[in-house]
């Protein structure tokens, strides 16, 4: 399914080389917090961190983009992983030097900008967003080491911490998860949000499946992840529908955290290939991606990079160039959907679209260290036409009928509700 190639030079062509005006680039340090720059035509990047109030410190991860009070005005979530500076490093390990578990150093605060509420301590490097109940974009953190985190939406500028009581912060039998990737999607087809988090090994990638009424069901074991995943350490994670059959397929960056890990347990491995596992009506499966080199793959960002109607992967790579997953796709069909708000942000973030019984939350966030094609893609599989229904964050709901297959189509929000 997937040809890979590593580059040296530019990795993507952008469909617009020129930026869109104001348009924003977030970079993450690893101990000098956010770094936010402003690209125009005139003078490509300029670091406006202080002046857009964003200069948080610390060691930030991931971040992502979203609506949380629905105001059209776009809002910056910040993962942090703990307190930590060169000047308190320490090693661990005893007669095999390691990283210290992240237990070793102080957890710390995650940064929302425009929240003035509360403010919970953890050790976090994921991050995505998701509706699962109301209107209002809420907030999936993995953390490192201890229970995740899901940051209900109050819908008046603040966020409840609920992942104990909703049973989406811990294993299934009650255990804390090495949180490092995450997603937060339907991977069911059942209209509803569900999480995945990608973990160390000796562990099970998570799945909560979204039962409704802001509950979870630990669900790693009837999906096939125990199989899949107990011997890998799992970093950026996507659900994306590869072979355009209608239900959103697995794509895991894999390598554990330890470049001597084969010295201290030979049954475990420092370099992967990444996991692809196509989705069989909820359950996942193991299938060749055709991608057999070991890497140590933290990131992994999705899009169709060649506009063909089947979705590609970018792959970074500890210590080497990034590899370009590109997909060799096939004969079945597909649709993306570019949103375009007028009374909701220009992009549609936090839009909750359905095409042919298949649901996506319109995100660019999720996965690890990685922002994602804002643009929606569906496969079809043998449908040549697809009804499209957008519920827009102003809290307008549109329908488009009658639409052609293998196409990229762009809708715009109805100005009048």
């Amino acid at each position: 399914m997937w040809k890979g190639m590593s580059r040296r030079h530019s990795l993507l062509e952008p469909l617009d080389k020129r930026p869109a005006k104001n348009s924003k680039l977030l970079r993450l340090t690893a101990s000098g917090g956010p770094v936010f720059s402003r690209a125009d035509f005139a003078d490509p990047f300029t670091d406006v961190t202080a002046k857009a109030g964003v200069a948080g410190g610390g060691w930030s991860v991931s971040a992502g983009f979203f609506d949380y009070d629905n105001d059209s005005h776009l809002d910056l979530f910040v993962t942090r992983y703990m307190e930590w500076d060169t000047k308190h490093s320490k090693a661990c390990g005893g007669a095999w030097r390691t990283y210290c578990p992240p237990a070793e150093f102080p957890a710390t605060t995650n940064l929302l900008y425009r929240n003035r509420g509360d403010v919970k301590k953890g050790r976090a490097l994921g991050v995505a967003f998701a509706d699962y109940d109301d209107g209002f974009m809420d907030v999936f953190v993995a953390n490192d080491g201890m229970q995740q985190y899901l940051f209900h939406n109050n819908g008046n500028g603040t966020f409840t911490e609920c992942g104990l009581e909703s049973g989406a912060a811990l294993s299934a039998d009650g255990k804390p998860l090495s949180g490092m990737g995450t997603v937060f999607q339907d991977y069911d087809n059942d209209g509803k949000p569900d999480v995945l988090v990608t973990v160390l090994p000796r562990e099970i990638y998570g799945l909560y499946h979204n039962d409704g009424a802001g509950l979870f069901t630990a669900r790693s074991l009837e999906t096939g992840l125990g199989t899949l995943t107990a011997g890998s350490s799992g970093w950026g994670i996507g659900l994306e529908d590869f072979d355009d059959d209608g239900w959103k397929d697995l794509l895991v960056a894999q390598s554990h955290v330890l470049e001597n890990v084969e010295a201290i347990d030979q049954s475990l491995h420092y370099l992967e290939p990444p996991l692809l596992a196509l989705n069989q009506n909820g359950r996942f499966e193991r299938a060749d991606s055709g991608i057999t080199i070991p890497v140590a793959g933290p990131g992994l960002a999705f899009g169709d990079l060649n506009n063909d109607g089947w979705m590609d992967a970018v792959l970074t790579v500890l210590g080497g160039h990034p590899l370009v997953l590109m997909n060799h796709g096939g004969k079945r069909h597909w649709l993306t959907i570019t949103l375009r708000g007028t009374r909701s942000n220009r992009d549609g973030l936090g839009a909750r679209v359905r095409v042919n019984g298949q649901t996506r939350f319109a995100t660019t966030g999720g996965s690890y260290l990685s922002s994602n094609d804002k643009r929606l893609h569906f496969g079809l599989g043998d449908a040549n036409t697809a009804t499209a229904e957008i519920w827009w964050p102003s809290g307008t709901r549109q329908t488009v009928k009658d639409v052609r297959a293998d196409q990229f189509l762009e809708i715009r929000e109805p100005e009048q509700s």
